[in-house]
């Protein structure tokens, strides 16, 4: 099971916000049925890696479709092969060790 960080970004657009293009990310990852977390930073995808960068590819599309001439999209995969992660496993990781150790 993988963990994919996407960030899509607009360039060119008539206004700094984003979140009108985060919001149709969002929307057509509820159509993939796939897990996902939004941050502020980017949103997190769980899966195969395989599923996971071909929904990125169909992610990064979007703002075209809504006339952006230009997008950057970032990436960032951790694909664990020893066992299963899901989002969330790492941040509970670090605060289980945070609680067993004594400052």
């Amino acid at each position: 099971m993988a963990l994919l960080q996407l960030t899509i970004i607009p360039m060119g657009t008539a206004t700094p916000s984003v979140s009108s293009y985060i919001a149709d990310v969002q929307q057509a990852l509820d159509l993939e049925n796939i897990t996902y977390k939004l941050t502020d930073m980017g949103t997190v995808l769980e899966g195969e890696a395989e599923k996971l960068l071909a929904v990125a590819a169909k992610l990064h599309e979007l703002p075209f479709t809504k006339g952006v001439k230009r997008v950057v999209t970032q990436i960032v995969i951790d694909d664990r092969r020893d066992k299963k992660t899901v989002i969330g496993d790492k941040i509970n990781s670090v605060k289980d060790l945070l609680s067993s150790t004594k400052i």
